[in-house]
């Protein structure tokens, strides 16, 4: 069974960083695209930025030159470095991962698992 778990959120006031952590545990065998999506209250869920199996990165256009993605596949670990918060960057963060798992190699199959999710409040 695989788990996907966020750390990191919390309070920060405007122009202040933070770092979100999010890792998989379970019979993985590889890691997929990485992504991190955020939903505001009463907001659709957005991808916030993304980065894949070789490295490629994708960032929403609110966030450009704000946030980096970056991941460590011996960890099975995506972290999102967030910096020059806003008022708008006032979310819940989630991760998501396609992960390949399975009891035996030959059994694994891809899925795409979501974290819980964690609170990211930035004060103006």
């Amino acid at each position: 069974q695989v788990q996907v778990v966020e750390s990191g959120g919390g309070l920060v006031q405007a122009g202040g960083s933070l770092r979100l952590s999010c890792t998989a545990s379970g019979i993985i065998f590889s890691m997929n695209a990485m992504d991190w999506y955020r939903q505001a209250p009463g907001k659709q869920r957005e991808l916030v930025a993304g980065i894949t199996s070789g490295g490629t990165t994708n960032y929403a256009d609110s966030v450009k030159g704000r946030f980096e993605i970056s991941r460590d596949n011996a960890q099975n670990t995506v972290s999102l470095q967030m910096h020059s918060l806003k008022p708008e960057d006032t979310a819940v963060y989630y991760c998501n991962a396609d992960i390949r798992a399975g009891l035996t190699r030959i059994k694994a199959y891809d899925a795409a698992y979501w974290g819980q999710g964690t609170q990211v409040t930035v004060s103006a």
